[in-house]
């Protein structure tokens, strides 16, 4: 088919700087998005692994959840707008911290996840009974319908869509950042906080999706493009697109929805586990908790593991893989060539009897049988600031 042309894309608030900057541009989740500026993908990693780089995710969807049953401002309306969500999701929300956050599923009644988001719960007293959301783009419009449908006598969802979300991620983002909004260098991972910049709100979160330190800004459309070029002065920030955004998420062991997780895939099986909390698997209460206490408590059939493929040849989603013995044990789900581990780089699912690290496979790459081996997940070490 044709390729979709650009002018039928949505566009963010930064569309016009990613043409200034020169960045290719291509069709990602119905938005006219950067894939590479001129340096191209491989230094781009490189530069983020090293120093800062700066990534437009304003296709994502944000948004404020916010209880109608209980005035805002008390931890009792906090309990009551985490009771509803929930009712939806298998994490811990309910005990969140103020200026916490927390990564999350929207479960299907089998177990199934729908997509993963991040929920945050502001810091400020008056917004107790409020938490901040961020969901993919391709799933926006399913998760608001989802929530409304299923909450909207509970709690009122407002979506954020005058709001650009922009992600500085690197060693050197927390002096970068800190020198623009005083108070940043402070946080620590997964965590929420609201800054004044020149007269705009911004709602920051220690997080991200390459493995590295740093920062997700959520701020005005409006004065979007001035605070990107206010970060891009800064001679350690460079411009990156959605190339380096999935190679780097591909080291740090990053689920991709759609690739790596989709709506028959659980929580066990996508091997994030940690996405339930404690009390939740005591409690269960949630969609497909028959499923998923079980795969607790028996193991799952399947696992979400990481490859390495042996040589210079990379293992793409839909490559089958094999046992040493030529049997079909699973498929590729996510893979590449990954810049900092110098080779390619893979995650996809096998049968469990062969999810254990150490154990010989075989990838069929364009008809040919290449060795490859299951390895612990993240390739590259996470660096995350936890103070």
């Amino acid at each position: 088919m044709p390729a979709k042309p650009t002018t039928s894309l949505k566009r963010t608030a930064l569309h016009g700087l990613h043409l200034s900057l020169g960045a290719k541009m291509v069709e990602f989740a119905g938005y006219d998005m950067p894939v590479q500026y001129p340096d191209g993908v491989l230094k781009e990693h490189l530069h983020t692994r090293a120093k800062a780089g700066l990534f437009d995710v304003s296709h994502m969807g944000q948004a404020f959840l916010r209880t109608t049953r209980i005035p805002l401002g008390s931890d009792d309306a906090h309990l009551d707008v985490a009771d509803a969500i929930e009712t939806l999701v298998p994490a811990e929300i309910k005990r969140l911290k103020k200026g916490g956050q927390r990564y999350a599923v929207f479960l299907n009644d089998k177990g199934g996840i729908l997509d993963d988001l991040m929920i945050s719960r502001p810091i400020a007293d008056e917004l107790q009974g409020e938490l901040f959301l961020v969901v993919n783009a391709a799933m926006k419009d399913q998760d608001f319908a989802l929530m409304g449908k299923k909450l909207g006598d509970r709690a009122a969802l407002q979506a954020a869509d005058r709001r650009s979300l922009i992600a500085l991620q690197g060693p050197l983002t927390a002096p970068i950042l800190e020198e623009i909004v005083p108070g940043v260098a402070s946080q620590t991972f997964m965590t929420m906080r609201s800054y004044l910049w020149g007269g705009a709100d911004l709602i920051v979160t220690r997080s991200g999706y390459t493995g590295e330190d740093g920062f997700e800004i959520s701020v005005p459309d409006s004065c979007a493009e001035d605070f990107a070029k206010k970060l891009l002065a800064h001679p350690d920030v460079a411009p990156i697109g959605l190339g380096a955004r999935d190679s780097l998420r591909l080291e740090a062991g990053l689920c991709l929805y759609g690739h790596d997780l989709n709506n028959q895939v659980s929580p066990i099986e996508g091997n994030i586990a940690f996405a339930i909390g404690k009390r939740r698997r005591e409690e269960g209460g949630f969609p497909g908790a028959e499923r998923i206490l079980r795969e607790l408590k028996e193991g799952p059939k399947r696992l979400r593991v990481g490859i390495k493929p042996e040589g210079r040849t990379p293992a793409r989603e839909g490559v089958e893989i094999l046992s040493a013995e030529g049997e079909k044990i699973g498929e590729i789900t996510s893979g590449g060539f990954g810049p900092t581990a110098n080779g390619p780089v893979a995650m996809g699912y096998v049968n469990a009897a062969h999810s254990k690290t150490g154990t010989k496979v075989q990838l069929m790459v364009r008809g040919k049988a290449l060795p490859a081996e299951v390895v612990d997940m993240p390739v590259i070490p996470h660096r995350y600031y936890r103070g």
